[in-house]
């Protein structure tokens, strides 16, 4: 059996603080918390919980303050978690459970589930490092979307952490920091480059998204995952340019070299419906349904079917009456209550 140490960093989260912590005195041992200038009842809500609440002077810097955190570990793993973070209690369960196993591993991946379609189940789920051996003495990097490099043993747990967002934060926050890390000086990683043009196309900046982009997928040995992201984005920007032609030509350059991915497959077919390609817009929309399962990097799971089933009904409509009615029923199996589902359900009853 193993021991864990929460280690957090919060600012003005009275709202969901308590619900987060519920969850965690379940199974950890202990409980850190590194507050970076509360004005609310954070700090007071999170000493009913524990004695180790610590302050944090912020400085532009996601990673100091999370290794700040880290620092005051003592058990055998630490754990990070956010305050809009929720665990339901079947997965409490397998967390307790996998504390009881004699634990070798250096590195426990968890699933995070950000997004929820209208039934509760998840759309958008990646893997995060979520439980780290102390004694490997992991780092947090980066100042914005900060992270630990995985290394050693890494064991994949089918155990899922639910991003729950309460509140609206601030949109424009991320982007803010780069800026100002930027006018400082601060030369960006490859990582850093790449949430930094993901930050510009969050707020607009199509241009800059694109130009920090391009320079991204220049470097050599880019992380899977990220390569993937940058393309996808890079595709996403070169469409809202209107410039489809280049889009698709990004999108092929990618399949030459790599397995293409289901979200990839229906924005192609996308592109070749923009173009008026239909018979190439309908093989890609098919093709996202016979994929391998994207296991890196951020999944959008309605990409595997729903999308391509709800697409494909769409554009089979005026050329194959049954194919339509086929791929509406495949899609309404999975949401029914989409409005979608539901407009076309109507529109399937009132044409028989």
């Amino acid at each position: 059996m193993f021991t864990i140490s929460l280690c957090m960093i919060v600012k003005n989260e009275s709202q969901t603080l308590p619900r987060i912590l519920n969850c965690a005195k379940q199974f950890c041992d202990e409980i850190i918390i590194v507050d970076t200038g509360s004005t609310d009842t954070t700090k007071e809500i999170a000493l009913s919980y524990t004695d180790k609440v610590f302050s944090f002077r912020w400085n532009d810097n996601f990673s100091n303050a999370r290794n700040y955190a880290f620092e005051h570990a003592t058990c055998d793993y630490q754990m990070w978690l956010d305050a809009d973070d929720f665990i339901s209690q079947k997965e409490i369960e397998k967390i307790v459970k996998l504390k009881k196993t004699t634990a070798s591993a250096d590195v426990f991946m968890f699933n995070y589930a950000t997004t929820f379609d209208e039934n509760n189940n998840p759309t958008f789920v990646y893997q995060r490092e979520r439980l780290l051996k102390r004694t490997c003495n992991f780092k947090w990097q980066g100042f914005v979307h900060e992270a630990i490099t995985p290394s050693g043993k890494i064991e994949q747990c089918d155990i899922t952490i639910e991003h729950r967002k309460e509140r609206i934060s601030d949109p424009k926050r991320n982007l803010r920091l780069y800026q100002k890390a930027k006018k400082r000086g601060v030369r960006f990683s490859p990582r850093e480059q790449y949430y930094y043009a993901r930050e510009l196309y969050y707020n607009s900046h199509i241009s800059s998204a694109i130009k920090n982009l391009k320079v991204f997928l220049k470097q050599p040995n880019l992380f899977e995952a990220d390569h993937l992201g940058a393309v996808l984005l890079l595709g996403d920007c070169l469409k809202n340019k209107n410039q489809i032609e280049n889009a698709i030509n990004v999108f092929h350059n990618y399949i030459k070299s790599h397995t293409p991915t289901a979200e990839l497959c229906c924005k192609l077919a996308n592109l070749f419906e923009l173009n008026k390609n239909i018979p190439n817009a309908l093989f890609w929309y098919e093709s996202a349904l016979i994929c391998e399962k994207q296991t890196f990097g951020f999944v959008q799971k309605d990409y595997e079917q729903f999308i391509p089933f709800l697409e494909l009904s769409r554009l089979y409509f005026f050329i194959d009456f049954c194919k339509a009615k086929f791929f509406h029923e495949k899609a309404k199996a999975i949401r029914p209550k989409h409005p979608s589902v539901v407009f076309n359900e109507q529109f399937f009853r009132n044409k028989v």
